[in-house]
Parts: structure tokens; sequence; C-alpha cells
């Protein structure tokens, strides 16, 4: 492919090539009767509206609405508003297209750490739990899930809401917890291990490879259940779980979020469960702050009061 262009660079009347998120997909009638694609793309540095007049039927089928796409077309003028005119539009993967500088990270927000460092610096943590029950627990897990965790998200639109989110959520919570945790009488490997467990449900509750959506199960069961039975599951496979840590681990997925307003199904019951709460509630709203800040376009040294927090946030490091 010749030179990618990003959205934000689209001058009327260029040739374009890219890669984007097909964000939507609707099939239409001109008025004589033809059928045109109508579509939005979007990509990190912004979106716009696109037609696929020619080959409709072809095209139609080489991708949907939430996949990464490959396009070329031409910019045209629409109503004082740019729109693409696309000549030729595939499915775009990194098998496919890597070679051709496709990257995920180019159309969809995404954590501004390598993932694969911050895989390693996860398993470090996770090989320091010293209990053997606990260790195998939570590796059997994230081997076993390693594609998913690696680039999914944490939520959907709150906290970490971006890829490798999730990734980047536990590895904070776990520094953290490294940091406080010889301030506490707690065990110190529960804790660890819950900070790992603990929102593990998340990769079965959003449906995440770029539109950001809750799956069945995730409306209907939520990620407390899921999480809860998936860690289940893998205690049975390990021969002489303990009894006490099989029960205190489905505590802390069940209380995780404190409050039965925030849809927690207990509230933390002991230290180490009250703990995880509390370093995941912290965590969670710095980075909601940190992406106030970083999503406002406000000039100033304050943010708009539209965010989480209902208030002007100060941007600045120094008052002025």
């Amino acid at each position: 492919m010749k030179k990618l262009t990003d959205i934000n660079n689209f001058k009327e009347g260029a040739l374009v090539q890219g890669f984007f998120l097909c964000a939507s997909k609707n099939l239409r009638h001109t008025r004589t009767g033809d059928l045109f694609l109508d579509l939005e793309l979007r990509d990190i540095t912004g979106h716009i509206t696109a037609k696929i007049w020619d080959n409709v039927d072809k095209l139609d089928k080489k991708f949907n609405a939430g996949n990464a796409v490959a396009v070329s077309g031409f910019v045209e003028s629409f109503i004082d508003h740019n729109q693409l005119i696309i000549k030729k539009i595939n499915k775009a993967t990194v098998q496919h297209y890597g070679r051709y500088g496709f990257d995920p990270a180019r159309i969809v927000p995404s954590s501004k750490l390598d993932p694969k460092k911050m895989w390693k610096e996860l398993e470090t943590i996770i090989n320091s739990l010293k209990d053997k029950y606990l260790k195998a627990l939570v590796l059997n897990l994230y081997n076993s899930n390693k594609k998913k965790i690696m680039y999914h998200p944490a939520s959907i639109n709150m906290h970490y809401n971006y890829r490798s989110g999730f990734l980047e959520h536990i590895l904070k919570m776990a520094k953290i917890s490294k940091k406080i945790i010889s301030l506490y009488k707690v065990d110190k490997d529960l804790v660890l291990a819950g900070v790992f467990l603990h929102k593990i449900g998340k990769i079965k509750e959003i449906s995440s490879e770029y539109l950001l959506t809750n799956t069945s199960k995730g409306n209907l069961i939520g990620h407390n259940v899921l999480g809860r039975d998936m860690v289940r599951q893998e205690m049975s496979r390990i021969k002489g779980f303990p009894n006490q840590y099989s029960k205190k681990i489905e505590h802390i997925i069940l209380s995780h979020q404190g409050r039965y307003e925030w849809k927690s199904h207990k509230l933390p019951s002991f230290p180490e469960a009250l703990l995880i709460h509390l370093i995941g509630f912290s965590d969670s709203r710095m980075n909601i702050m940190a992406l106030s800040i970083d999503n406002d376009k406000e000039a100033g040294a304050y943010t708009n009061k539209f965010n989480y927090f209902g208030i002007p946030i100060l941007k600045d490091s120094e008052l002025k």
C-alpha cells in the first residue's frame, strides 16, 4: 500500500489509503432505487462519513460493522463536510495487513504502554507468589486467556476503557499492592491473587475486538458471576486446592465493587477483600481523572465540568 492517511489529514479531492474502524454500516437506496452503502469510519484522529456507490453487492460481503478495514478512495465535499467515496475495501487483520502498516492502535484508543512489556512484568509478580495453589490458579487462568487479556479493555466507558486497558489496570493494582501490602496485617499472596482474579470475568463480559459492547453473558450474568465461575472451574482442576482460599477468592470477586448500588453482590467482609476494593477504586478514579484531562479540548488551565466528577479539573501542574 501507499502512504497511509489519517482522517484528520483528509483534504477535498485527495486520493487516500488507510486503515479505519467501520463503526456503522447501512445498506440504503438512492432516490432512483439503486443500492449504496453508508458507513461511518473512525481512527484515533477522528471520524468521517463514507459511501460505496459502485460494486455494492461485491464489497458488501467483504466486511461488517465493527471490523477494521483497509480502504482506498477519494475525498469529496458534501454540504460543507468531507466524505469519503470508497473504491476498494477489505477487512483488515494484523495477519494479512500488518506488513502494510496496519496497527490496531491507529484506529482505536490503546494503552500508551507496551502490552508485551506489561505482560512480562505481570508474569514476574505472579511467579513471586509463594503459595503454590494460588500461583497455579492465577497462572493457569492468565496463560489460558493470554490472547484476550493482552488487549482487553477494563470497561466500556469508564476507567481504562481502551485496548490493553485491563492489563494496565491489573498491573497497576498489583504494583500498588506490593508497595503498601506490608503496612497491613493481611495475607500478601491472597491480596495479589485477588488483584489478578477479581475482574477476570471482564474478558467474557465485554466483546471488544474494536467496538466495545457487552456480550449476551455480560448483559444477563455480569462479570462478577462470570469471573467467579471461571475461577471455581479452574480451582476444581487443582488437586487439593485449600477450601479457605477458594471461599475467600470467590468472595473477593463478588465483593470487589464494594457497594450494592455499584452492582456488588457482597460487601468486603475481611481485610484482604477490603484492601483490593480500595486499591481498585483509587486506581480506577485516578485513571478516569487522567482521561478527563487528556480528552478535554478546552483552552485554559481547567477542563470543562462535563466529566465523571462534574467539576472543572486543574490541567496545569502550577496555578497561575
